[in-house]
């Protein structure tokens, strides 16, 4: 699918947006383990959120939506049903690994696949840890999906370091660690998104180079209410193209400002970004609150690397921003980004060599400077659905241009473009 982007003249007027991706995704895994009746409002429509709904349908989860709420009848402590066919997670990595963890400490067998790109993302970080809990787990040769996972009799906890800054490795540990009579622990050295913990009220223990989360039988959740904040990752291309139009001002309202995702504001804000919040609150342990942005011009700075993990969703944007700002922009220590969708290094470079710009890539970084030669590109996807909003915030700043695969928006944010033609001008 070709889209085609043209000059705009300010961005105007108030957003409220879908459901935070990662927190909708833990919402409907947490409300399928309760015993009894859950309900979630704002529900991310993500494609990604929607397979997560269809794994709990086929492990015997009534799942029902109305326009603003969902509904879920939990199954309670291995409650879950066999399913009679392989689990799809889609395109979602969140969906695998999470629900891996769960699977692994089931009392039957099960199989997990996913699309062609999510069938090259690497599961070893997840299966290793399983693994040493008692599960064997088939994968391809790759240590990739379809994964079979056989669980043991009773999982073994353990206490599990960190190799590679990852809230849904982190987040498969603890949940089949909340099957077990005695604690599992993880152990993170480089601080991760914390939905997994704040949702379930973890035990955590910080000093000044770790962090640690326990989970165990007594922290398995419960029934309840939630209430899903506005994705500040599906803010972000907004907020970028406000902060670039001239005589722009454009209210988010009811963004999460949980500060483990923050971190693309914390990096706009020492590029020269001014934000205001308001009507600050917290629901359910997550902090939110309305964000005012108005346009502004913006130096690259050197990003610093401990924001680097929190940052990993939104470098698409970040660079994208960072071509309108003074100087070069450099990133690096981003390696985690060739192992997403896409290879998101390779792709953000090849559309911007597109614009006859001086890019420099490196195996875990690039940098983008020089002046754009050329203009109304046709940018591609690769059919990742952040590389895909990005280059349309670029093609919109650019003054028109187009986007080829635009339509796997639909995985993360299917309504992107109504909120985007709601608040040009």
């Amino acid at each position: 699918m070709l889209q085609s982007f043209n000059k705009i003249n300010k961005v105007e007027g108030e957003l409220l947006l879908p459901g935070d991706k990662s927190i909708s995704h833990r919402a409907v895994m947490f409300s399928a383990m309760a015993k009894g009746v859950s309900t979630i409002e704002n529900l991310s429509n993500a494609e990604d959120v929607n397979s997560t709904i269809s794994c709990f349908r086929q492990l015997g989860c009534e799942i029902t939506k109305t326009e603003n709420l969902v509904r879920v009848v939990g199954k309670g402590y291995k409650g879950f049903t066999k399913p009679t066919e392989a689990l799809n997670a889609g395109n979602s990595g969140t969906t695998a690994r999470l629900l891996s963890g769960i699977l692994a400490a089931q009392d039957f067998d099960s199989t997990i696949i996913g699309d062609n790109s999510l069938s090259q993302r690497p599961m070893k970080r997840v299966i290793e840890p399983l693994s040493k809990m008692g599960a064997k787990i088939k994968s391809s040769d790759a240590l990739t999906l379809p994964m079979t996972i056989h669980p043991p009799k009773r999982l073994h906890p353990i206490d599990f370091e960190m190799n590679v800054p990852s809230a849904q490795v982190k987040s498969a540990v603890l949940l089949a660690g909340l099957h077990g009579d005695t604690s599992t622990s993880v152990i993170e050295f480089v601080p991760t998104r914390n939905h997994t913990e704040l949702l379930l009220d973890l035990k955590t223990i910080s000093d000044t180079d770790k962090r640690v989360i326990f989970a165990s039988i007594e922290d398995y959740p419960q029934n309840a209410e939630y209430v899903v904040p506005s994705d500040i990752s599906t803010a972000s291309f907004f907020i970028v193209l406000a902060l670039l139009t001239k005589d722009s001002n454009l209210k988010i309202k009811n963004v999460g400002l949980n500060p483990t995702r923050t971190g693309v504001m914390e990096v706009l804000k020492l590029m020269g970004a001014k934000f205001r919040i308001e009507n600050k609150r917290q629901v359910m342990g997550e902090m939110i609150g309305d964000l005012v942005i108005s346009n502004g011009s913006l130096t690259n700075v050197k990003i610093p690397a401990h924001l680097i993990p929190n940052i990993i969703d939104e470098v698409p944007i970040l660079s994208v921003a960072g071509l309108f700002a003074e100087g070069k922009f450099e990133i690096e220590g981003a390696g985690e980004l060739r192992f997403k969708e896409t290879d998101r290094i390779k792709a953000i470079c090849n559309n911007m060599k597109l614009l006859g710009l001086d890019v420099e890539e490196s195996g875990d970084g690039f940098s983008i400077s020089g002046q754009v030669k050329n203009k109304n590109v046709t940018f591609k996807s690769y059919d990742d659905h952040r590389i895909a909003m990005a280059f349309s915030i670029l093609s919109i700043l650019l003054e028109g241009g187009t986007v080829e695969g635009f339509g796997c928006c639909n995985i993360s944010n299917p309504d992107f473009l109504s909120q985007l033609n709601s608040i040009v001008r």
